[in-house]
C-alpha cells in the first residue's frame, strides 16, 4: 500500500475509533475548525495494528463563535477513557501549549478512571496533569464539559476548570459510584451519587446545561466577561421595584448578563459573573444567609475566582451572621474567615460591599466593614447594620427599662442602633442610598476605581 493510502485508512480508523467524542467536537466548535494535534501518538504501536484507538484522547484546537480554543477530549470507546501515561502526556502537551499561547481550554470529560497494567507510571502522568491544570489558573479559562461518567483523576481534572458543566447523564465522582453506594449499604443510582443535584456541597463552579449547544453560548458569554472586561453601555434607568423590596431577586436586576456559578451549592449566597455598566464583575448576592463553614469556603472560592481574572467584587449583603449551630462551632467555619480575609487581601482590583438588607455581627464585619478592605461601601435606606439581631438586640439594650411594649422597644432599637445612617455617621459607610438607585452608585464607583 502506499503510503497517502496508509495515510488515509490510518486516518480513517482514528475517526472509527472515536467517533463520539469527535462528533461532539463537531457539534460544540465551529464547523471545520477543529485541528487535530498528535494524532498519531500512541504507546503500544496501536497505529500499525489492526485497531488504532489511540491514548483514549483526542487532543487539538477550534474555534466557538470565532474564538479560539484548545480542546481536550476522552474517547470513552478507547478503553472507557482509560488514562494511560500517554493519555496523560497528550493532555499536558496541549495544556502547554496553552499556556504558552494564552487561549483558554476546554475539556470534553468521559473516563471511568485510569487504565489497569500501567501502575506507577500512570500516577505520574496524572500529577503531571493536574500541575499543568493549576499552572493555567489565572492566565486562561478552563471548561470542563461532562460528557457521561467521569470518575477518578478526570474527576479531579473537571474539579481544576473554572466552569464545569452537567449534561443531562453527567456523572461526576472520585470513586464509582458502584463503589461508594456498595461501601454505604445503599442502592442509589449514580446520578443520585454524582449528578448535578448531587454535588449540593462540592463547590464546584457547576452549570447545568441540555445540550452541547448550551454549552457553546454559556463558554461565548463567559470568555467574553473574561477577555472583555469592559463594553460601552447606556447610563442605566432607576430600578423602581427596589424602592419596594429588595430581595436577592429584585437587586439582581442590578446585573447585565448575569452568569451563576455554582448555583447548586450553599444558595444563600449566590455567586454571579456579570456586567455592571458594561463592566464586567464578580457578584456575589447574599438571601438572608446565615453563615457556616460550606458558603464561607463558597465565598473565598469566588472571591480567587475574582483574584485570577481581575475583576472588581461586588457583594450584595444581607447576612444574619453566623448559623447557630453546634454542627457549626465543630467545623472549618472560624478557619474559614481567615481564608477569606487572605483572599480579599490578595485581591487588587476593586471591593465593593452594597449592604442590600442586613448586616449583623460578623455578617458586617466580614461583608461590609471599611477595615476588611472594601474601597466603597453603600447601604440601602432601609437596610438594617448593627450589633445583634433587632429583637435580640432590643431585648439586651433596653433589658432595664421599664417599658414593657416590646414593639416600641424594638422601634427604638431600630431607629437607635441598626439604621444605617449611624454607621455612616461613624464614616464606616460612604453613603446610604434609595435603593432604587444602585445601578448609578455601583458605575460610577467601579469606573473611578478603574482609572
Amino acid at each position: 500500500m502506499d503510503r497517502i493510502n496508509l495515510l488515509r485508512a490510518r486516518k480513517e480508523a482514528l475517526e472509527q475509533a472515536g467517533k463520539a467524542v469527535r462528533g461532539a467536537i463537531k457539534e460544540l466548535f465551529d464547523e471545520n475548525s477543529f485541528v487535530e494535534l498528535s494524532a498519531f501518538s500512541f504507546s503500544d504501536g496501536f497505529s500499525y495494528g489492526d485497531k488504532p484507538q489511540g491514548e483514549g484522547v483526542v487532543a487539538g484546537f477550534a474555534t466557538i463563535g470565532e474564538h479560539p480554543f484548545y480542546v481536550i477530549g476522552q474517547n470513552f470507546e478507547s478503553d472507557f477513557g482509560g488514562l494511560t501515561k500517554a493519555h496523560c502526556e497528550k493532555i499536558v502537551k496541549t495544556l502547554e501549549a496553552a499556556e504558552k499561547n494564552a487561549v483558554p481550554v476546554v475539556y470534553l470529560l468521559h473516563s471511568q478512571g485510569v487504565k489497569i497494567g500501567e501502575g506507577v507510571d500512570v500516577l505520574e502522568g496524572i500529577a503531571k496533569v493536574l500541575s499543568a491544570c493549576a499552572s493555567l489558573h489565572g492566565l486562561v479559562p478552563q471548561y470542563a464539559v461532562l460528557m457521561g461518567e467521569v470518575y477518578g483523576a478526570a474527576a479531579a481534572i473537571a474539579a481544576q476548570a473554572d466552569a464545569v458543566f452537567f449534561l443531562k447523564d453527567s456523572v461526576l465522582s472520585v470513586t464509582s459510584p458502584l463503589v461508594l453506594t456498595a461501601k454505604e449499604g445503599k442502592n442509589l443510582k449514580k446520578e443520585e451519587v454524582g449528578g448535578y443535584a448531587a454535588h449540593a456541597h462540592s463547590l464546584l463552579s457547576s452549570i447545568e446545561v441540555q445540550d452541547l449547544q448550551e454549552v457553546a453560548a454559556f463558554i461565548l458569554k463567559i470568555d467574553e466577561h473574561l477577555t472583555l472586561p469592559v463594553l460601552d453601555a447606556e447610563l442605566n434607568e432607576p430600578v423602581p421595584a427596589l424602592n419596594e423590596t429588595a430581595d436577592a431577586n429584585t437587586v439582581l436586576s442590578a446585573l447585565e448578563d448575569p452568569i451563576e456559578l455554582g448555583g447548586n451549592c450553599s444558595p444563600d449566597i449566590r455567586t454571579f459573573l456579570a456586567r455592571v455598566g458594561g463592566i464586567a464583575v464578580c457578584a456575589a448576592v447574599f438571601d438572608r444567609a446565615k453563615l457556616c463553614a460550606e458558603n464561607m469556603q463558597k465565598i473565598v472560592s469566588f472571591a480567587r475566582f475574582a483574584e485570577n481574572f481581575s475583576l472588581p467584587l461586588v457583594l450584595f449583603v444581607d447576612c444574619e451572621g453566623p448559623q447557630p449551630s453546634v454542627s457549626v462551632n465543630d467545623s472549618a467555619f472560624l478557619k474559614e474567615i481567615g481564608e477569606y480575609f487572605g483572599a480579599l487581601q490578595a485581591l487588587e482590583t476593586a471591593k465593593i460591599s452594597v449592604v442590600t438588607g442586613r448586616a449583623i455581627g460578623l455578617g458586617y464585619s466580614l461583608f461590609a466593614a471599611k477595615s476588611a478592605g472594601f474601597d466603597v461601601t453603600l447601604a440601602f435606606s432601609n437596610a438594617d447594620v448593627s450589633l445583634f439581631e433587632s429583637a435580640q438586640g432590643a431585648a439586651i439594650v433596653y433589658q432595664n427599662e421599664t417599658e414593657k411594649d416590646k414593639e416600641a422597644l424594638l422601634a427604638r432599637y431600630e431607629e437607635e442602633m441598626s439604621d444605617p445612617v449611624n454607621a455612616a455617621k461613624g464614616g464606616y459607610l460612604d453613603n446610604v442610598i434609595e435603593p432604587q438607585f444602585l445601578k448609578q452608585y455601583l458605575i460610577a464607583s467601579i469606573q473611578m476605581l478603574m482609572r
